[in-house]
C-alpha cells in the first residue's frame, strides 16, 4: 500500500500535542507508511521585528512536533516533513490560509489535512470554521482532530481587567465617532453622546473585540486612529462633492453596482471600522461583511475606483496593523474586487 500523505497546519495551542499524535495515528492506520509535513503559516513581514519573533517560535515548535510525531510513530514507518509557509505573501483571511495550504498539498501530493480545533495562526481569534468552509469551496480534504480541550480558567482570572478593558475602549471609539458627526461645542450632543456610548459599550464590547486589548498595541493604535480621522474626514468631502456633482449634471450618469472585495484585514473590529468607513463615505454603502469579504453596493463609477484602488483599506491596515502593512498591493492588483451585480440587483 502507498504511502499515506498529510499535511498539519500548526500553531501554538493547548491542543496541538494531540492533533500531531491523531494525525500520526489515524495515518498510520489508514496506510502501511506515513509522510506527514507539518506546516506553519507565518502571516507576518519577517522584515519586521515581530515577524522575526514570529518566525524563531514558529521554528521551536516545528522542531518539538517533529519529535512528537515521530515519539508517537512507534515501529511505524513515518517520514516527517516540516516547512514554514505564507511569510513571502499576505496572509489575512482564512481564505488566504485556506489557499496556500492548498497550493503545498498540490506540490507534494498531500491526501488530506488534519486540522487543530484551536488553531490560530497570528491570531486570537477562531478560524477553524471559516478556515473549513474555504477548504470545502477549493475541494481539499480535511479532517478535524478529536482532542480533549481543556477548560479555560483565564477568564476567572483576567476576565474584569479584560471586560473593563473592552467596555472602555467601546465607550470611547462610539463617543468619538457620536462627536465627529455631530456637535462637541453643542451641551446636548455631549450629554446624549456620553448615553448612546455607554449604551452600545454595555450591549456591544463583548462583540467588538474579539481578542485581548494589549496595553502597549492599543495606546500606539489609539494614536493611529487619530491620524486616520481626518483622513477619513477628506474622503467623506470628496465624496460628497463627486456624488454632489453627478446629481447636478442634467444627464446623471449614476451606475449603481454591487461589487465584492476580499480585504486583507482580520475579522472582528479591523472588518468593523473598514465596513463602517465605506458606509460613511457617500456614494458607498457596505451590504454585507462576512470573514474578509465585503459586498458593497456603489452608486457612481468613481465612488467603485475608489473602493478598487482600497484607499480606506490600506489606511485601516495602517491604524491596527502598522505602517508596514500599508504598503500591501490595492485590491485591484491584487485582483480581489470584482463586480457581481448591477442596478438590477
Amino acid at each position: 500500500m502507498a504511502a499515506e500523505r498529510v499535511l498539519v497546519p500548526l500553531s501554538d495551542t493547548v491542543t496541538v500535542r494531540q492533533t500531531v499524535g491523531y494525525a500520526v495515528q489515524s495515518g498510520l492506520e489508514a496506510a502501511d507508511a506515513l509522510e506527514c509535513h507539518l506546516v506553519a503559516a507565518l502571516p507576518y513581514d519577517l522584515e519586521m521585528p515581530e515577524g522575526q519573533a514570529q518566525m524563531e517560535k514558529a521554528e521551536q515548535l516545528l522542531s518539538k512536533a517533529e519529535n512528537w510525531a515521530r515519539e508517537d510513530a512507534g515501529e511505524g514507518s513515518v517520514t516527517v516533513e516540516t516547512a514554514i509557509i505564507g511569510f513571502d505573501e499576505y496572509l489575512f483571511s482564512p481564505r488566504d490560509y485556506a489557499e496556500t495550504f492548498d497550493a503545498y498539498a498540490d506540490e507534494h501530493g498531500i491526501d488530506r489535512v488534519v486540522l487543530d480545533p484551536e488553531f490560530r495562526p497570528g491570531t486570537t481569534a477562531q478560524m477553524l470554521q471559516p478556515l473549513e468552509r474555504e477548504l470545502t469551496n477549493i475541494g481539499l480534504s480535511y479532517d478535524e482532530a478529536p482532542v480533549d480541550r481543556p477548560a479555560r480558567h483565564e477568564r476567572l482570572v483576567k476576565g474584569g481587567t479584560q471586560r473593563f478593558d473592552r467596555l472602555f475602549a467601546t465607550f470611547w471609539i462610539s463617543y468619538g465617532f457620536y462627536l465627529v458627526l455631530g456637535d462637541p461645542s453643542y451641551w446636548f450632543d455631549l450629554i446624549t453622546g456620553a448615553a448612546v456610548a455607554g449604551i452600545v459599550a454595555v450591549s456591544l464590547a463583548h462583540v467588538t473585540f474579539t481578542f485581548p486589548l494589549d496595553r502597549v498595541q492599543s495606546p500606539i493604535r489609539t494614536v493611529r486612529f487619530a491620524c486616520y480621522v481626518p483622513y477619513l474626514l477628506w474622503e467623506i468631502v470628496k465624496a460628497n462633492l463627486a456624488v454632489s456633482a453627478v446629481i447636478l449634471r442634467p444627464s446623471m450618469p449614476i451606475e449603481p453596482t454591487l461589487t465584492r472585495v476580499n480585504a486583507r484585514v482580520r475579522s472582528g473590529l479591523p472588518l468593523l471600522a473598514l465596513a463602517n468607513s465605506i458606509t460613511l463615505t457617500p456614494g458607498t454603502l457596505t451590504v454585507r461583511a462576512n470573514d474578509q469579504q465585503l459586498l458593497v453596493h456603489t452608486l457612481i463609477p468613481s465612488a467603485r475606483e475608489d473602493l478598487f484602488d482600497g484607499g480606506l483599506e490600506r489606511a485601516v491596515r495602517f491604524v491596527f496593523y502598522g505602517r508596514e502593512s500599508a504598503a500591501i498591493p490595492s485590491p485591484r492588483e491584487r485582483e480581489d474586487a470584482e463586480i457581481v451585480g448591477g442596478d438590477e440587483l
